[in-house]
């Protein structure tokens, strides 16, 4: 495109306020804010201007054309609009998902935040007592209940959880590590970068695969504040292998009087052998066992908010609590009403798999999941008014995700669709960009919707997009 024509099509873009009172954008002006308004204008208008200059507009004629231009405007003020933490449809099996905001909380939950986001509460105060009090009294209660511990402290996830406890307990002192449980989870927390910063020294005892009770009995002297054992909840090691138990390493403890800790990462409160799931140690187990701490998340297999829960002994957890760095890391007033709630669940386990959409999702039945793909695909075959669709209930596998039982899948139903009109990349694409956002998975060219992972109002969503999806195909 010649220069002269270039400035041509320059000319003619309409100024703002031609847009600003075409019908549409008056509209716009009554349901949202003048500013979002006029900067959706700017940033359509500059957007042309760059298209122009750099010859990047597949239809420069078309895309002049005001009703173009106020398409354009509308689809950024909402764009602008929009909040950037949205609601999705997890149809991925994954029920754990790190990257879709892990556990969903139980409805016992979400009516405690309400009740504690509207009303003031006792946070900070004992109304025994009529002065202040500790915030961490709320569910400390509740959590010696359940696992039999002397003492807990819930500060904000578990990663401040274990550097609370290496820096209270360990600060310019030896930590005994086995070698192979020296991981790195999301974000690139790593365990060796963990205790440097909380001023702990590392000492890493073993191989890889395989580490024995002689090599932390080795290791131990005078500097030796802490035996640490780290649940490998994010992978496996196989073949030839070994590590010490919780119990080996409390009897070495206890002969030498040094504390065990363990972080066991995910905390499970249940025991999912039954529903053919193994691997996963309790959090009752590990107190049990004479851990003289254990820490552990409350978001993930627990199936609450995200929290750091420290367990153990009186005298530990008090050192803990002391330490200035546990207001940094303190919990809020939201996330200790939504733990509570869904703590007092666990008084029967029942209820507690009932109730906490993690453990319900975890152990949901295979006819029942057979029984959501089935109804998901008639939903998704009858918005297909076109017969465009290929749409298949398939078996496939879950996960629980959230870094838990790394190793393991589990039988679910899924759904999976295709068609010769569009390709696989560009239906996941498109449901991705629906209004509520649908993350599924692409398996052997097909779109694939696990139903393990599906809520209430889930596939009456999944139909509306899948109806429109069909529409704007040839």
């Amino acid at each position: 495109m010649s220069h002269t024509s270039i400035q041509n099509l320059m000319r003619r873009i309409p100024g703002v306020d031609v847009l600003l009172h075409t019908d549409d954008l008056q509209k716009a002006l009554g349901t949202h804010p003048r500013k979002i308004v006029l900067e959706s204008i700017r940033q359509v208008l500059e957007e042309t201007r760059k298209g122009l200059r750099e010859n990047t507009l597949p239809d420069p004629e078309e895309e002049l054309q005001i009703h173009r231009l106020v398409g354009h405007v509308i689809q950024r003020v909402e764009r602008l609009s929009s909040h950037t933490l949205r609601p999705v449809i997890n149809a991925t099996g994954i029920v754990v998902h790190t990257n879709l905001g892990r556990s969903l909380l139980p409805r016992e939950a979400l009516e405690r935040l309400q009740l504690m986001g509207e009303r003031f509460n006792n946070l900070e105060y004992d109304l025994e007592l009529g002065k202040r009090g500790s915030r961490y009294v709320h569910a400390e209660a509740i959590l010696r209940e359940l696992t039999g511990a002397e003492a807990a402290l819930v500060v904000n996830n578990n990663a401040g959880a274990v550097f609370l406890v290496l820096n209270s307990l360990a600060q310019g002192r030896e930590v005994i590590v086995s070698r192979g449980q020296l991981v790195e989870i999301g974000g690139s927390f790593r365990i060796p970068d963990v205790m440097r910063c909380s001023g702990a020294i590392l000492q890493d005892v073993g191989c890889t695969n395989r580490t024995h009770l002689h090599d932390y009995a080795s290791a131990i002297s005078q500097s030796t504040a802490l035996l640490m054992k780290v649940h490998t909840s994010n992978y496996r090691i196989v073949g030839f292998s070994s590590e010490v138990t919780l119990e080996e390493m409390v009897s070495l403890g206890q002969k030498n009087n040094i504390p065990v800790v363990e972080d066991l990462g995910s905390g499970s409160f249940v025991d999912f052998s039954p529903y053919g799931l193994t691997g996963e140690p309790t959090v009752q187990q590990a107190v049990k066992a004479g851990a003289d701490v254990v820490t552990f998340s409350g978001d993930k297999l627990l199936g609450g908010p995200q929290v750091g829960i420290i367990l153990g002994r009186e005298d530990l957890i008090a050192k803990c609590r002391k330490n200035p760095l546990t207001r940094a890391l303190r919990v809020d007033k939201m996330a200790l009403g939504a733990l509570e709630a869904t703590l007092r669940l666990y008084r029967d386990e029942r209820e507690a798999l009932q109730k906490i959409p993690t453990l319900r999702m975890i152990t949901m039945p295979l006819k029942t999941l057979e029984e959501k793909a089935d109804a998901l695909m008639a939903a998704i075959r009858a918005a297909d008014a076109k017969d465009c669709l290929e749409v298949q209930k398939v078996e496939s596998s879950s996960q629980v995700g959230g870094g838990a039982l790394p190793a393991q899948n589990f039988r679910t139903w899924a759904v999976a669709v295709r068609s010769e009109k569009v390709t696989t990349p560009h239906l996941e694409i498109a449901l991705r960009k629906n209004k509520t956002p649908i993350i599924g998975r692409i398996e052997s060219d097909r779109y694939l919707m696990d139903v393990r992972t599906l809520q209430d109002g889930d596939m009456k969503i999944i139909q509306e997009a899948f109806k429109k999806l069909v529409l704007q195909l040839p």
